[in-house]
Formats: structure tokens, C-alpha cells, sequence
């Protein structure tokens, strides 16, 4: 709802100056601008292999992979399917469609056939590169729409094999004509709130979400080239898309390639390849904090450690920090539709302090306020409320989805997050939840993230998160799914008095369920819809 036209907003702006962000240039072209500067130094590193690709090897890859595209029939303005984990291939593919003119649409290679076939219908594609493995899951769905299977590994029968892509002639494309607000990258949204849409990001809009993070003097991310950046978040989601894969080409660091989350695997890779930058997901950042072999490596080169997609508590987040006291800590904000929201300038060139579970300051160049969510008021600080966010970063809307996309953007182009936060005095932004995931009881206001922090801090617990259950008195009541740590016995009673000892008598957890995992989507968030419906 908008506010009276009279009624002044309060605007919150970032602590560091707004910067030149070179618009007109397609994605591609500004990620590699720099390249002459270190062509011959180390892109990607392929963790599972060892082998090491330089930033000219990558770029002149990527390239024959567009012509590659071209060859196949990939016009300008189609959509490919990127269904693979984390490879060398899936950052060749996404270059090389961007190269082509042709628009990516990334997808969990663990999706069940259904899930993957409802968005090669909305977005559309025309070719798919994935795993020998998964065919099955797309084969049906390709056999109806005509679409194009490429494996990176052995082709099966009536799939083509990624050479025929990587092999071909970099200068077999037609030139292509770039638009700033042609659309790059068609990430679906998690779907933790309703129904996964698609998400319409163009040429500016990933530009400035990669520059608001790395450039300027003293950029929020202070990224260079002599960096080697963890890439172990999915590239399929936005995070590690932009976060680490994007704004590492554009500083120019090397990119270690990891697939799969093991602490000891990771550790290892740490010391063997000097990893300097880590973005983690709590999950992550939770498993890392509650080994006991941390200290058996030397992690000494990290310097920096920032977490995303969900929100951590403050007991968590100084746990993790005494493991790794000489790197720098902090949490990031943001979400597919709005690019980066806010970022802690823990990681600025010039380092600003941060406070504790805090998420940092509003990105550069962008604009946020905090509005009433029943009025659409604007809020001041320390007032929860909506946070909303403008700038050239956020999306163009959803594909094919104009009321979806009208509920999210509104009028004045301020794009609802759905996320329930506050603006310190000190322009730090600090999460309380989701909008539609808080807990009414009796008319007051649950916070299951709250919750969630007390409950994983508990020596006993190793992960948890807080549901409503409908009840016929309250309303609603807070209940709990735990996950006992390895070794440890716990109650429910144990659990139920651990919390009424830290909140008010109406966040209390009414009952406590033992389950062997919380159920999470690649970005670390908790998927409630799965765990209410076990309710």
C-alpha cells in the first residue's frame, strides 16, 4: 500500500559515496574489462581436478562455447538451461550464452523431473547442458519441446557432448547487438513463499549488483586480484552467482570450484590453495563452528568470511569468529529479485565496524526505507517493519507473471522484500524475519528466526527451525523441528525450558518434533512450507 503522497519517507542511504557504474556495457564485457591486467593469471581452479583455467583461457572458452551455441540454432533473446553443480562448464556455459546474446535460466540439478520440466516450460528453453546422469530426469520434456540435451560428461544416446560447444569456432556468431535491459539470467525464486517465479535480471541490473559490490575506491567487497575465492555455494543460485563466480572476474581473483559441502574436504582445500575470501550459508558456517579439527589446518590465509541466505544469531556468529580470529566476519542481505539489499562494511577497503547481527548498511547506489506493512507508512529507525529497496539493480519483474511482478514493484518503483527489518541509529540493518513466515499469537508477533538462533546456540543442537501449528485458543503456537548433535541426548521438556528461560511467555516453543535434517534450499533457507506440512 502506498503512503499519503504528503507524507515525507524516510530514506536510508549507504555509509560509502554512490559510483560511476558503466551501464551501457553488457555483462560480459564488464566483467572482463579489466582482463588485459591479468589474462595470464589463474580464473578457475577446478577443485575436483586440480586443473587450473587462466582468465584468457576462460575468456577465449567461452566464446567458442557462444559460437558453439550459435552453431546449434541458439538465437538472441532464447533461453538455455544450465543444470549442473558446480563445474567449469557451468561458467563457461553462462559466458558463452552471454557472449551469444542468449539468456540462462539456472536449475538444481537435484530438482525431481517435474520441478525441472515446470521451468523449462515457463522460461521456455531451447537447450539444456547438464550431467549424462540427470538426462533422465529432462529427456521426456526434451523429447516434447524439441530441446537440445549437451552432457559435459559422456554423451548418452541423442545427447551432444560439451566439446561441440567448447570446440568451436569463436568467430562462427553473427555480431550481436546489446541492450542494457536485455535479460541475462533467469534464476527461479526459491519458492519458500508460494509458487518459484522467474526472475527477469538484464545486462544492468547484474552490472550493478556486481559493482555496487567490488568497485569504486574503497568498494563494500574489497576484492583483488591476488584473492583466491571459495566458489562452494551453488552457482545456480544468485548469491554464489554473483558473490563469488561474477564479482571475482571482475576483480580478477582466482575462483576455487568446489561441488559439495564436507568440513575436512574444505579445510583441506583451504590449506592447499591459500583460500583468501569464503561466502558460506549458515549451514556452513554452523557445521565449520562445531568441528573439532579446525584447528589440525592452517586456515590462516582467510581474510575474509561472509554469510548469506539466511539469517545467523549473534551466538553462532562470535563462535565462528573465535575459530578464525585474524579474518574478518560479517553478514550479507540481499535476494534474487533485488540483487544485493545491504552488505556489512566489515569487508570495505576501509573497514567500517559492524555490529553483531547485523547485516551492514544499505548497499551504494541504491535507496531503502521500512514501511508499515498494513499501511504502507514509512518507518523510522528501530521500528521493524518492510524493508523495500530501489536502484538499477533490481529485477526487470517475473517472466509472463504481470500481477506477480505488480504485488512485488510497486508504482514508484520500490520493490517489497517481504522481509521484516529495522534501521539502527547507526544505519546498520538488522533482519527479524520473513513477513509471511511470523507467528501470531494472540495478536502478537513470532519471530521464528529468533527462536532458531536461541535453539541452534544449545551445546546439544546442531540445527532447528521454528513453524506455527494452528491452535484453537491462541491462533497459532511456535513449534520446533531439532536436530540433536552428534552423540548428545536431549528432551523435548529440556528443549521447551532451555527457551522459556530466554523469551517471553508467548514465544515459548509449544512442542518439539526430533527430525535427522531441516529441510533447506540451496541458498541455506529453511524451507517451512516443507516442515508445516509435516504438521
Amino acid at each position: 500500500m502506498e503512503p499519503a503522497r504528503d507524507e515525507p519517507e524516510v530514506i536510508y542511504r549507504s555509509k560509502l559515496p554512490d559510483i560511476y557504474i558503466p551501464n551501457h556495457l553488457p555483462l560480459h564485457s564488464y566483467c572482463f574489462q579489466n582482463m588485459s591486467k591479468f589474462s595470464s593469471r589463474p580464473c578457475l581452479i577446478d577443485s575436483a581436478t586440480g586443473k587450473i583455467y587462466t582468465y584468457s583461457d576462460v575468456n577465449l572458452t567461452s566464446r567458442k562455447v557462444a559460437g558453439g551455441l550459435n552453431k546449434l540454432g541458439i538465437k538472441q533473446g532464447q533461453v538455455i538451461m544450465v543444470l549442473l553443480p558446480n563445474s567449469p562448464e557451468f561458467a563457461f556455459t553462462f559466458l558463452g550464452a552471454l557472449y551469444r546474446g542468449a539468456i540462462t535460466t539456472t536449475a538444481n540439478p537435484f530438482y525431481e523431473a517435474p520441478e525441472i520440466a515446470k521451468q523449462v516450460i515457463a522460461s521456455d528453453v531451447k537447450l539444456i547442458v547438464t550431467y549424462a546422469c540427470y538426462v533422465e530426469k529432462v529427456k521426456d520434456i526434451a523429447q516434447q519441446r524439441g530441446i537440445k540435451l549437451v552432457c559435459i560428461d559422456s554423451a548418452p544416446r541423442g545427447c551432444l557432448h560439451f566439446s561441440e560447444l567448447s570446440q568451436s569456432d569463436e568467430n562462427d556468431m553473427p555480431s550481436v547487438e546489446f541492450d542494457p535491459n536485455d535479460i541475462v539470467v533467469l534464476p527461479f525464486s526459491s519458492g519458500t513463499t508460494g509458487l518459484p517465479k522467474g526472475v527477469m535480471l538484464s545486462h544492468k541490473n547484474m552490472v550493478n549488483s556486481v559493482a555496487q559490490h567490488v568497485d569504486g575506491e574503497n568498494p563494500n567487497l574489497y576484492l583483488h586480484n591476488e584473492d583466491v575465492m571459495l566458489c562452494l555455494l551453488p552457482m545456480f543460485h544468485i548469491y554464489a552467482l554473483t558473490a563469488a563466480f561474477l564479482c571475482g572476474l571482475r576483480a580478477g581473483a582466482a575462483i576455487l570450484i568446489m561441488q559439495k559441502f564436507e568440513t575436512v574436504a574444505l579445510l583441506e582445500l583451504i590449506q592447499k590453495y591459500k583460500v583468501t575470501v569464503m561466502p558460506l550459508a549458515p549451514p556452513a558456517v554452523l557445521a565449520i563452528t562445531r568441528s573439532i579439527v579446525v584447528d589440525n589446518f592452517d586456515c590462516s590465509s582467510i581474510r575474509m568470511v561472509i554469510s548469506g541466505g539466511a539469517p545467523i544469531g549473534k551466538d553462532l556468529e562470535d563462535a565462528f569468529r573465535s575459530k578464525f580470529p585474524n579474518s574478518k566476519f560479517g553478514q550479507g542481505y540481499g535476494m534474487t529479485e533485488a540483487g544485493p539489499v545491504s552488505m556489512s562494511l566489515t569487508f570495505a577497503k576501509e573497514p567500517f565496524a559492524t555490529k553483531s547481527g547485523s547485516c551492514g548498511t544499505v548497499i551504494r547506489n541504491a535507496y531503502l526505507k521500512i514501511i508499515d506493512p498494513k499501511t504502507g507508512s514509512s518507518l523510522s529507525r528501530n521500528q521493524p517493519g518492510e524493508i523495500c529497496i530501489r536502484g538499477d539493480q533490481i529485477m526487470k519483474g517475473y517472466i509472463k507473471d504481470i500481477e506477480g511482478t505488480k504485488k512485488t514493484i510497486d508504482e514508484r518503483g520500490w520493490l517489497h522484500t517481504g522481509d521484516i527489518g529495522y534501521v539502527d541509529g547507526d544505519d546498520e540493518i538488522f533482519i527479524v524475519d520473513r513477513l509471511k513466515e511470523l507467528i501470531k499469537y494472540k495478536g502478537f508477533q513470532v519471530a521464528p528466526a529468533e527462536l532458531e538462533a536461541i535453539l541452534v546456540a544449545h551445546p546439544k543442537i546442531s540445527d532447528a527451525a521454528v513453524v506455527p501449528m494452528k491452535d484453537e485458543v491462541t491462533g497459532e503456537v511456535p513449534v520446533a523441528f531439532v536436530v540433536k548433535a552428534n552423540g548428545y541426548t536431549v528432551t523435548e521438556d529440556e528443549i521447551k525450558g532451555y527457551i522459556s528461560k530466554q523469551v517471553v511467555p508467548y514465544k515459548r516453543i509449544k512442542h518439539v518434533f526430533f527430525v535427522h535434517a531441516i529441510p533447506k534450499a540451496p541458498s541455506g533457507k529453511i524451507l517451512r512450507k516443507d516442515l508445516r506440512a509435516k504438521l
